[in-house]
């Protein structure tokens, strides 16, 4: 099998990596020019970068289409001498904590040509093609993961056994090792005393954040301290664009307020810069600079580097879990370890215990956005981005500005009492479409959650928006008053969720440990469940995947279907019909609903199955009961 040169250690010299070595934040030089700009774009650097993306994703994709066996279609005809442009593939990895991961792992594993087998069972050879790779809380850590280790393969990562150690609990590091978990939050200590010493706020996410990069980055010699998130800029692997341009997802949410779907603002960490598409902010902020501060977007002469650390981005991605760190005496840790933790939450506020601080507020004066109360804050607040039930991130990749054609949505969501998807996600998104923040973005038509359940749209991929025709209805004004939209800027979405092939993969959003059987259980039921079981279950499906990457391009160059693509709609497109009966089942076998003792896949409990990572549930719960269940060890 063929690899890249994946070494982490490559990365150490580059200009990215905090100045001071540590994780505190340190003073540099201001570029030229503000550090923000209005949202009515892509950046320069991400259209240069995308630009060359396709230079190599093109052949990429030239060689996945030759490989999926499509009859009566001509692979290079249509690409060299047809299509108009380059077709733009976009992957979105749901949450759900260490689930979401590992299922997510094998999916992409599925689809990397450097995974064993991927190309001959999977579909080995779509990730290359693919231009935007994004991902959110759990799914965040597998995005994460991959690129800022230089876009290792999840391949890789099981055969060198140097990451993604699970065997332990992220609060109890060390195991039996008492030394090994003091060294650990002793260290995070320190690192924390660090940033504050420089005069920067810290929160809770800043410990989860250094916990996670613990297990993430651990080929470092600091376990990721001084790794920031704009180290990518500097990656091989991304210099010379062989992966995908990486984003993840999160929401704004200020301390003791709640959101909603409909008044959230979406915000996104790609490569170069954090911001969000919506008209409450309608600004992005380089993300290498964050930190500094500013007034509507200019310096006082004065630049931070070095607040971007790759672990507090992804933990601001997944701030759910900072409630973990609260319940400590719960744990049964050692008294010594339990008062180093108490010292680190001493002086944290709790109003601000599922919320990331970023201080100084990138947009602080900014006249860009609609909500004067997010731009004359000098905080900016951030959290989970499944905090508002979008919990597979579909807004980067609906934005016309990206021109996307098709997005794979890969759903590990726990959204029934078994922790299993049901679509409800995909339902945010496209409800959020008739709203002001959507920001004039268009989303296919999708059924209600029982619809997904009662008609098998989980149990096997499943398409929408495979007739742009249709969608006219969707076509909006953008907020800026322009009619930018047309049917073509909806990209075709493939919807996969997570099911149980040959493992039960509905663990808990918070199960925190997985020892290498279950690890490996998990990610290889993924790559089972992106491949269709290993094409048994479609011997066309890699074909049914070319159909839907082609589709928006040939309806713009009014070219028909070919008689295997129809076929292929007619298996996986959703047909529009509704069944919204309340009882419903889970869906996960081939031949239909189940209702059976089996639909609770691995025991989970009644209690703990309920948690989720939808916003109702996270409410109805309580913290101090579900992490009370975690660390009492009840089996979740």
């Amino acid at each position: 099998m063929k690899l890249l040169t994946l070494v982490l250690a490559s990365l150490a010299t580059t200009s990215a990596w905090s100045p001071t070595d540590s994780y505190a934040p340190g003073k540099v030089d201001c570029p030229s020019g503000t550090l923000t700009r209005k949202a009515d774009s892509i950046s320069p650097n991400e259209a240069d970068w995308i630009k060359n993306r396709h230079q190599v994703s093109d052949a990429s994709l030239e060689a996945f289409l030759n490989h999926c066996n499509m009859t009566d279609f001509d692979v290079a005809d249509f690409l060299h001498n047809k299509a108009n442009k380059s077709l733009t593939i976009g992957l979105a990895f749901s949450g759900g904590g260490y689930r979401a991961m590992l299922a997510g792992a094998g999916q992409l594993a599925a689809l990397d040509n450097r995974t064993r087998g991927a190309y001959e069972s999977g579909l080995g050879g779509l990730l290359q093609a693919s231009t935007y790779l994004v991902g959110l809380s759990g799914g965040n850590w597998l995005v994460g993961t991959i690129a800022l280790n230089n876009f290792t393969s999840v391949q890789q990562i099981l055969d060198d056994g140097k990451i993604w150690d699970l065997d332990h609990s992220i609060v109890n590091y060390g195991g039996i090792n008492i030394i090994k978990t003091f060294e650990y939050y002793n260290g995070i200590r320190k690192d924390i005393d660090a940033k504050r010493d420089a005069g920067f706020e810290v929160s809770l996410t800043d410990i989860w954040g250094r916990a996670l990069s613990h297990q993430f980055f651990s080929t470092t010699s600091d376990s990721g301290a001084a790794l920031t998130w704009s180290t990518v800029q500097d990656a091989d692997s991304f210099t010379s664009h062989q992966m995908p341009f990486p984003i993840v997802v999160l929401n704004g949410r200020a301390p003791n307020t709640f959101i909603l779907n409909g008044n959230s603002t979406v915000f996104e960490t790609n490569a170069f810069e954090l911001g969000s598409w919506d008209p409450s902010v309608y600004e992005f902020s380089q993300v290498k600079y964050l930190g500094s501060g500013v007034s509507d977007g200019r310096t006082n002469g004065t630049c931070v580097q070095g607040f971007d650390n790759a672990g507090y981005i992804m933990g601001t991605s997944s701030s759910l879990f900072n409630q973990f760190l609260l319940q400590i005496n719960t744990t049964g840790l050692s008294s010594r370890i339990t008062s180093v933790i108490s010292g680190l939450l001493s002086d944290i506020s709790k109003d601000e215990n599922d919320i990331a601080v970023y201080k100084p507020n990138p947009f602080y004066h900014s006249s860009a956005g609609d909500v004067p109360t997010i731009a004359q804050n000098e905080s900016l607040f951030l959290v989970d981005g499944g905090e508002d039930g979008q919990n597979v991130p579909l807004s980067p990749l609906i934005q016309p500005e990206r021109q996307v054609d098709v997005i794979f949505a890969f759903d590990n969501s726990a959204d029934t009492d078994a922790n299993w998807p049901n679509g409800t996600s995909l339902v945010m998104t496209y409800d959020r479409q008739t709203l002001k923040q959507d920001n004039g973005t268009i989303f296919p038509h999708v059924p209600d959650a029982a619809t997904f359940r009662n008609l098998n749209l989980t149990s096997r991929p499943a398409f929408f928006g495979c007739d742009a025709k249709n969608l006219s209805s969707l076509v909006s004004i953008t907020s800026n008053g322009t009619g930018k939209s047309d049917i073509y800027d909806s990209p075709l979405v493939v919807y996969i969720a997570n099911r149980p092939f040959s493992y039960f993969s509905n663990t808990s959003t918070f199960k925190m440990k997985y020892d290498e059987k279950e690890k490996r259980g998990m990610i290889e039921n993924g790559f089972e469940v992106a491949s269709r079981l290993n094409h048994t279950l479609d011997s066309e499906w890699s074909a049914c995947v070319g159909c839907a990457i082609i589709r928006r391009e040939q309806e713009r160059l009014g070219i028909e279907q070919s008689d295997q693509c129809k076929q292929c709609f007619q298996r996986y497109c959703w047909d529009g019909k509704f069944d919204s009966s309340q009882d419903a089942g889970l869906n996960f076998t081939e031949t239909g609903l189940t209702n059976g003792p089996e639909s609770t896949g691995n025991k989970t409990s009644m209690a703990s199955s309920l948690i989720g990572q939808s916003k109702d549930l996270y409410m109805m719960l309580g913290y101090a009961f579900l992490v009370t269940m975690v660390f009492g060890g009840f089996s979740i």
